[in-house]
C-alpha cells in the first residue's frame, strides 16, 4: 500500500479498532469522488469514523440527525429577510461543508432525502432561483439501520444508485473490543490527532486518480460482468452504465491507494461487491442476497 495512505489508515485505525478494510473502503470512496452509505446498527462507530476521517484529512465536518419533520431547508439553508438591510440574506445549511454525516437518512421524508441526494450528485444547490456551489471536496457519509423499519422511508433504488459504495462496520473482534473497553470509549482522540492532509491534497489525489490506466482487457472484463448481471436469471435487473462508470472510479481509486498507476482484475474483484451490492436485487427464488453469493456468482465470468 502507498506509504502515505498506510499512515492515514494506521492513524484512523488507532481510533476505529479492528476495521482496517472498512477504513480503506471509505478512503477509496472519498478519493473516487463518491459518497458512502453505511448500513448498521447504532453504537458501532459510524459517527466516530466520519469525525476521525475528516480530522485526519483536514476537512470540515458537520453532522445532521435526520427526522421525519425535517425540511429541505434544514439541510440546504434558507433565505431570511433582515429589516436592517431590507433584503433577504441566505443562511447556509449543514450541506455547506466538506464531510457531511447524514445520520439515519431513511428517517427523513422522500422530499428531504431527494434534496440532499440532488446536492450530492450536482455538488450545488438551487434556492430561490439562485445556484450556490458546495465546498470541494464534498463527501457524504449516510447511515441507516437495516433492522429498524418503523417510522422510516426506505431509499428507492434510484436514490441508492447515488452512493458509490455501501458498507457495514460490524461488531469489533474480541481483541479490538477488549482494547476499546479498556480505554473506556474516550472521546479525547481529537486532541492528540494531527491532520495528515489538507483539502488541497485531497483534490490533487482525486485528480491523479482519474489518470490511473485501465487496460482494454480489464475494460472487457468489466463489460462481461455488466452483461452477466443483465442476462443472468439471478437478478431482476442488471447493472446500468452508470454502475459501470462507478466501478471504474472505485477501481482506479483502489489501485492508487495501493501505489500503482494501473488497475488489475484483482482490484475489480475486490471492490466490486461494495459498489454493486446495493444496485442489484436478487430474485426471491435465490434466497437472501449477500456479498458471498455475489462473489460466487461472479466466478462464472472468466478472468482475463
Amino acid at each position: 500500500m502507498n506509504p502515505k495512505f498506510l499512515s492515514i489508515v494506521e492513524q484512523i485505525s488507532s481510533v476505529i479498532l479492528g476495521k482496517e478494510e472498512q477504513i480503506k473502503l471509505a478512503l477509496t470512496c472519498l478519493f473516487a469522488k463518491g459518497h458512502l452509505l453505511i448500513e448498521d446498527i447504532p453504537g458501532i462507530g459510524k459517527t466516530t469514523l466520519a469525525k476521525v476521517l475528516s480530522k485526519c484529512l483536514g476537512l470540515d465536518f458537520r453532522r445532521v440527525q435526520f427526522t421525519s419533520d425535517m425540511l429541505p431547508g434544514d439541510i440546504l439553508g434558507i433565505s431570511v429577510f433582515e429589516q436592517k438591510s431590507s433584503s433577504f440574506v441566505f443562511h447556509p445549511g449543514p450541506v455547506f461543508t466538506q464531510v457531511l454525516l447524514a445520520d439515519e437518512i431513511n428517517r427523513a421524508t422522500p422530499k428531504t432525502q431527494s434534496a440532499l441526494l440532488e446536492a450530492m450528485e450536482e455538488q450545488q444547490v438551487t434556492i430561490e432561483d439562485k445556484t450556490r456551489r458546495l465546498k470541494s471536496p464534498f463527501f457524504v457519509i449516510a447511515t441507516q439501520n437495516p433492522f429498524e423499519h418503523s417510522g422510516t422511508f426506505p431509499l428507492p433504488e434510484s436514490q441508492l444508485d447515488r452512493f458509490l459504495m455501501r458498507i457495514e462496520l460490524g461488531y469489533p473482534g474480541r481483541e479490538a473490543e477488549k482494547e476499546l473497553l479498556k480505554g473506556g470509549g474516550s472521546q479525547n482522540f481529537f486532541s492528540d490527532m494531527d491532520s495528515c492532509l489538507i483539502a488541497d491534497d485531497v483534490l490533487t489525489i482525486q485528480e491523479k486518480i482519474t489518470r490511473i490506466h485501465i487496460s482494454d482487457a480489464l475494460l472487457e472484463y468489466l463489460q462481461d460482468i455488466l452483461d452477466f448481471t443483465r442476462t443472468s436469471s439471478y437478478f431482476y435487473t442488471g447493472l446500468s452504465p452508470r454502475a459501470g462508470l462507478a466501478l471504474l472510479r472505485a477501481v482506479r481509486s483502489w489501485a492508487f491507494l495501493h501505489g500503482r498507476d494501473y488497475a488489475l482484475p484483482e482490484d475489480l474483484q475486490k471492490i466490486l461487491p461494495w459498489v454493486v451490492g446495493h444496485r442489484l436485487r436478487a430474485k426471491e427464488d435465490f434466497g437472501e442476497f449477500s456479498r458471498d453469493r455475489l462473489n460466487a456468482l461472479l466466478t462464472e465470468v472468466p478472468i482475463p
